[in-house]
């Protein structure tokens, strides 16, 4: 079942045609995923209990998610443009499990706006090697926030420093602000050279343009479930930034990024 949850939500993409009396919907904001339903053209199957964020900014969207049950985690990112009741994503990088992929895609998505968010149906979608029809719900949570860091991001370098030590260790990850919440996700591989993908989101607020906190709503990593990180933030002009956070064992985790155009 659980590659079922996975599949089902990393295609969230692939719509069919709409009316051209659709409107087109606004997506820019930060959404919760509330619930997905499956039909196989015999039933009805409806989960809850899934964990995605998903983040549309002016013209980039990511979303990351994890499945509490075993802490197995997705991301995706990629840019969009609207058309009337469509959305159509660019997918450039999906990371899933023990998988990564990088070969860019096109999807479309048939959206209808509602009170709360939004809904999206995908009629004719393979799931498990069956036709199937996806819906999902969102609701939005978009808080009133406009920040610097409001975008989608690429990390460029990464290292931590433990007294005169730096370590550095090889890892893809991209990370989104907007509407007050954030997201990361990313991939690496172990010494046996297996892939591993890890997410987190939450809200965030700035103090300046200099101090962030973090607080972690939902993440691969447990121990960061409910934890708030005061990050300290160095703007680079508008497309380029660096964070530093000190843990409590007195080690600094440096990133640096780079904003995704």
């Amino acid at each position: 079942m659980k590659k079922l949850f996975f599949y089902a939500v990393l295609l969230t993409m692939v719509g069919c045609s709409t009316s051209k009396e659709k409107p087109k919907p606004k997506m820019a904001g930060a959404y919760f995923m509330i619930s997905q339903t499956v039909n196989d053209g015999k039933k009805d199957i409806k989960y809850t209990d899934l964990k995605q964020l998903k983040i549309y900014t002016d013209s980039f969207f990511m979303f990351a998610q994890v499945n509490p049950s075993d802490s197995t985690s997705g991301f995706g990112v990629g840019s969009y443009t609207i058309e009337r009741g469509t959305v159509v994503e660019n997918s450039m990088y999906v990371g899933r499990d023990t998988t990564i992929t990088t070969e860019a895609a096109t999807y479309k998505l048939n959206i209808k706006m509602t009170p709360d968010g939004y809904e999206q149906v995908i009629s004719d979608i393979k799931i498990n090697n069956t036709k199937s029809k996806l819906t999902e719900e969102y609701q939005k949570v978009s808080i009133d926030s406009i920040t610097p860091l409001d975008g989608v991001w690429k990390e460029t370098d990464y290292y931590l420093i433990k007294g005169k030590d730096t370590t550095r260790s090889p890892r893809t990850q991209y990370k989104a602000y907007y509407a007050g919440y954030f997201m990361y996700g990313h991939t690496y591989k172990d010494t046996a050279s297996i892939i591993h993908t890890g997410i987190g989101f939450g809200t965030f607020t700035m103090k300046g343009n200099t101090k962030m906190k973090e607080m972690d709503l939902n993440s691969t990593y447990s121990i960061a479930v409910g934890q708030a990180f005061t990050i300290d933030v160095e703007m680079e002009g508008s497309d380029h930034y660096k964070q530093t956070i000190v843990n409590n064992d007195g080690i600094k985790s440096v990133e640096f990024y780079e904003r995704v155009k």
